[in-house]
């Protein structure tokens, strides 16, 4: 049976989604009309992505019900792929129209805002606000993703493999639709709630709903060139670092919370390793800044809060700059940043429950070696759902996708050195931030960054934010349909 790998008619419905999203900036053109003059760099793209859109959305699918498994899972990775292959494009397109960007900067900036790494290449101070309020709206939107805010158009099994593809491993509700209405409600009332509390502070109402977006989605994209720190402000550090930790929580674990099951949510494995690990590295870090920065012992364990938080939540935001920070320091940082948030969250990293399984099966393992005792002890972890068997299947996935992380971490922080002619803590950092889709930097990326240091980044960002598996799913399916149509 001929199978068709391309999903035609949703790909038209992607791409009038993705022009929609881009097109969005306008919608503060009221109170900046000074600004339409810069309208056309949006309005070109969207019409483009309608016009594509609508071309696509008429051609047929062949073979959708007889569609093997395999073939459906391949689809369905192609799918996500085109999703962001599409978006990253049209979002690059602003920028690049505009002249603020070259090409591949345009394309790095747009991929570190969809993916919610943060990593930039934009001087912030040169730019209106409708730039400025792109960028953030495309963290927000990418925290969330393109297929969870497509489904709202899809439904059946259909739905449920382009959910899964994109790296959603909960389901909030039985029914899917339900799902996504419940993570943007979500959404959207923080967002309303994280805007209002930077009101009262005192951040201005534009500043605060792009920081509101941006800490939320762990995005870490800022209106200010030294980002949250140059604010100084405990009162918006505060807030910073609330809205983080709720971007980096699973959405079951933040349903949970809104339903008032306290004790549940606090329960969940994940969410308990994560106050273990804050606990332990944030004491750590505080140390090592007082002893070798000549801070007081208080401004260290503020920095140190805020930054390691800011790390692990991979959201980017930085209250200092670290080219100065002890080794230490740094390797906190990059720990906490290839550890990362929630798995079910918006965040990067390995994620907290991969790592807590890894940690938990070693520790039963060293324990069944110094204890003798016939008893096989069945291990269990705390999910959302409730008690959960870390089975076969469940722990080769985990430790296929950790070494295949870790291997890509030093494979590519070696790649930097030799681009950027760095050191290998630079390196490291600089790379776990971009795989992390963490967004912090060491100085190396920046608008005089070389090109090749930036293919690096986008690769390690797009690796990050879609798990790996997928992309290498994608090509492999692609790979084996062109050899297909060479053969034939």
């Amino acid at each position: 049976m001929k199978v068709n790998l391309i999903d035609w008619q949703n790909w038209g419905r992607l791409m009038f989604l993705i022009g929609i999203l881009v097109v969005a900036p306008l919608v503060i053109l009221p109170f900046y009309p000074a600004e339409m003059s810069d309208a056309g760099f949006f309005v070109w793209p969207a019409l483009a992505s309608f016009a594509l859109g609508f071309f696509f959305s008429r051609k047929k699918n062949n073979a959708q019900q007889a569609i093997a498994r395999i073939a459906a899972r391949q689809q369905s990775s192609i799918t996500v792929l085109f999703a962001w292959g599409w978006g990253v494009l049209l979002g690059a397109m602003p920028f690049i129209l505009s002249g603020k960007l070259s090409f591949l900067q345009g394309i790095f900036e747009a991929t570190s805002g969809w993916t919610t790494t943060g990593l930039s290449v934009l001087d912030v101070t040169k730019v209106n606000h409708l730039f400025l309020f792109h960028r953030s709206f495309m963290q927000f939107c990418g925290g969330m993703g393109f297929i969870t805010m497509m489904l709202m158009l899809v439904s059946g099994r259909q739905a449920m493999d382009l959910f899964n593809a994109e790296g959603h491993p909960d389901k909030l509700m039985p029914n899917l639709k339900k799902t996504t209405r419940t993570v943007l409600f979500m959404f959207s009332a923080l967002l309303g709630l994280g805007t209002l509390a930077y009101m009262l502070v005192g951040m201005n109402v534009f500043e605060s709903v792009c920081h509101t977006m941006c800490a939320l989605s762990t995005g870490g994209f800022s209106t200010r060139l030294n980002s949250i720190g140059e604010y100084h402000s405990f009162a918006i550090n505060i807030i910073t670092i609330v809205l983080m930790l709720i971007g980096t929580t699973n959405f079951a674990v933040l349903l949970l919370l809104g339903q008032r099951k306290w004790h549940r949510a606090l329960q969940v494995s994940e969410v308990k390793f994560m106050f273990l690990v804050l606990v332990v590295v944030i004491p750590l870090t505080s140390i090592s800044l007082w002893q070798s920065m000549s801070m007081s012992l208080s401004e260290g364990l503020q920095h140190a809060s805020f930054d390691i938080i800011s790390a692990l939540s991979t959201t980017g935001y930085a209250s200092m700059d670290y080219s100065h920070w002890p080794p230490f320091a740094l390797s906190m940082m990059i720990l906490v940043m290839l550890i990362g948030g929630g798995i079910g969250s918006t965040a990067g990293g390995l994620k907290l429950t991969r790592v807590y399984l890894i940690l938990r099966l070693l520790f039963i393992t060293i324990r069944s070696k110094l204890i003798s005792t016939r008893r096989v002890e069945t291990p269990t972890y705390e999910s959302p759902q409730g008690k959960t068997v870390i089975d076969a299947a469940l722990f080769f996935d985990t430790v296929g996708f950790c070494v295949c992380y870790l291997l890509l971490f030093g494979f590519g922080s070696a790649l930097l050195t030799i681009a950027a002619d760095c050191n290998l803590t630079q390196a490291m950092f600089e790379f776990s931030s971009a795989l992390g889709t963490a967004g912090l930097s060491i100085g190396l990326t920046g608008p005089a960054t070389k090109a090749s240091v930036l293919i690096i980044e986008i690769v390690g960002m797009i690796l990050g934010r879609l798990e790996i598996f997928i992309v290498l799913v994608g090509i492999d399916a692609v790979y084996k349909k062109i050899k297909a149509v060479k053969a034939a």
